[in-house]
């Protein structure tokens, strides 16, 4: 496979401090179909507080199908930089909850590109992006979200995911989870997320050398969220933070486990190997 070219950094580091804006009137019908995709009963309606990171499948960007790149994501080169590596990956967050997103109360999203990294590891080069996003509704700032973008070669030949070390800990709670292809094609559509390793096998498996169609980063992290909100109903996260490590399958089991940790919870969605593929946190106020 032809290398990527080697990236201008300084003209792509151009890109830092440009912004974008997206309104969205929050309607109640994303939730409630994420309640169904999610398999939940009582979807939260007009007026309810919007669960945490609840908010990805609101203020979507709207890219038109001439817009699309050949992975399904929009091309580079408007708000996003134009990064020569065609690997992506939304690698880790931080988020901070000030107050809630009410569902039917218009929001709008500001989106600043914060800083772009180029570094060359074990699978070649990687581009290291991050966005930082306010979401403001009518009483202020509701939530600042940092996301960790990273761009990546192509795989070389013999390149294997390298899995996590097992851990040795405890849970305190821990549930088993094996997506299916409805799942990923319901949360795609829900998050009008395009990108072929999450529908297109032959795609996943060939171009980007993956075993299987990979489950998203943003639905593992929303799960490990939502395994909080089942166990501690009563509790106010005032704070979240993921990072992922390696994918996840199609079909292949894994556990969502949480640990309290004084006023928070320690988080993680561990394979059917017992390696770590992501870990997350959360803190809390009662």
């Amino acid at each position: 496979m032809q290398a990527a070219a080697e990236p201008d950094l300084d003209a792509l580091r151009a890109w830092i401090g440009r912004q974008e804006v997206v309104e969205d009137a929050l309607p109640a019908f994303p939730a409630a179909a994420l309640t169904a995709t999610l398999d939940k009963a009582g979807p939260p309606g007009i007026g309810a507080a919007l669960p945490p990171l609840w908010h990805w499948i609101h203020f979507l960007n709207l890219h038109r199908w001439s817009e699309l790149a050949e992975d399904g994501h929009g091309k580079r080169g408007g708000f996003v930089p134009p990064l020569p590596l065609p690997r992506r990956m939304f690698a880790g967050a931080r988020i901070a909850f000030h107050r809630p997103l009410r569902i039917g109360e218009p929001a709008r999203r500001v989106s600043t590109i914060r800083d772009l990294v180029l570094k060359t590891g074990r699978t070649g080069r990687l581009a290291f992006l991050r966005i930082d996003n306010e979401f403001i509704g009518p009483q202020g700032t509701a939530l600042v979200e940092e996301q960790d973008i990273v761009y990546r070669e192509a795989p070389r030949d013999g390149m294997a995911e390298a899995p996590s070390p097992v851990p040795v800990r405890r849970a305190d709670w821990s549930r088993r989870v094996v997506a299916d292809i409805a799942l990923l094609f319901r949360y795609s559509a829900l998050i009008f997320n395009a990108h072929r390793i999450h529908y297109d096998e032959p795609y996943a498996t060939g171009r980007d050398s993956y075993r299987g169609l990979v489950v998203h980063g943003q639905l593992v992290a929303t799960m490990l969220a939502e395994l909080v909100r089942e166990n501690l109903p009563m509790a106010q996260m005032t704070r979240f933070h993921f990072r992922a490590l390696h994918p996840l399958f199609v079909g292949e089991p894994f556990t969502l486990n949480g640990v309290r940790e004084g006023s928070g919870v320690a988080l993680w969605a561990q394979d059917g190997m017992g390696a770590v593929a992501m870990e997350a946190g959360a803190e809390l106020s009662v």
